[in-house]
């Protein structure tokens, strides 16, 4: 009688390789396992490529601003030139904050929102799964920073107008200063590294809570459509002052 053979075990590391071209040997591998590795190491890469690359991408966070800010005296007069150089210190410091907390938080998020939808449609998942797919399925995003950094590091400042000048979807080509606000954040909603997101979810969902493909795609479609309706709500406001 021959001895069974047992694989040995895969090393986590190599996940977040296979994640970008065999996510569904990830998802098969890891559905019964924590999210707890791969989501501290998501956060240190985002805030890792954040202070590498963040002189490059300075042009473009001091254009986000600008916007802001004059949006922000057309409601407030009294606002001065003085405070609007307050008003970006305090924004340079507070975005170093903000982009680690960005890959800690919001992959949970998704997690939960993934979970719940996921019950909608019929799906068995635990919580813990649903989190753990979300948290691989942020894993382009990482691509997405880098290839932002390399269109920073070539592209002329006064280009990066804003975070969808170099976006890789129908965004990047309208003017962020004279088009609507509100059709520029959905558009921006359509670019591709959100799209490979989202079928990241699905299939995440179709193998962790043992449904078909087209039920998990349902409900990772309204893990979009929540975060969408969650971007608009800012210009939204702002459209209708």
């Amino acid at each position: 009688m021959s001895a069974v053979v047992t694989p040995a075990p895969v090393p986590v590391w190599e996940d977040f390789l296979e994640i970008f071209y065999a996510p569904r040997a990830v998802f098969e591998r890891r559905k019964n396992a924590g999210f707890g590795v791969p989501l501290i190491v998501l956060c240190l890469a985002f805030a890792g490529m954040f202070y590498a690359g963040r002189g490059l991408l300075q042009p473009m966070f001091d254009a986000e601003f600008d916007r802001g800010f004059a949006m922000a005296m057309k409601q407030n007069p009294q606002l001065t030139a003085d405070k609007a150089e307050q008003g970006r210190a305090v924004a340079r410091a507070f975005t170093g904050i903000i982009i680690p907390v960005f890959g800690l938080i919001v992959p949970m998020v998704a997690g939960v929102m993934l979970w719940l939808l996921g019950k909608a449609v019929g799906a068995r998942q635990e919580l813990g799964a649903a989190c753990m797919v979300a948290v691989y399925a942020f894993f382009p995003r990482l691509a997405e920073g880098l290839l932002n950094l390399l269109q920073a590091a070539v592209l002329p400042a006064e280009n990066l107008t804003s975070h969808f000048a170099i976006q890789l979807g129908p965004a990047r080509f309208l003017d962020p200063d004279g088009s609507s606000l509100v059709l520029i954040t959905l558009l921006g909603r359509l670019d591709l590294i959100t799209i490979w997101c989202t079928a990241l979810l699905a299939l995440g969902l179709s193998v962790t809570g043992k449904i078909s493909l087209n039920k998990a795609a349902i409900a990772a479609g309204g893990v979009w459509l929540l975060g969408t309706l969650l971007q608009l709500i800012g210009p939204l406001r702002a459209a209708t002052q």
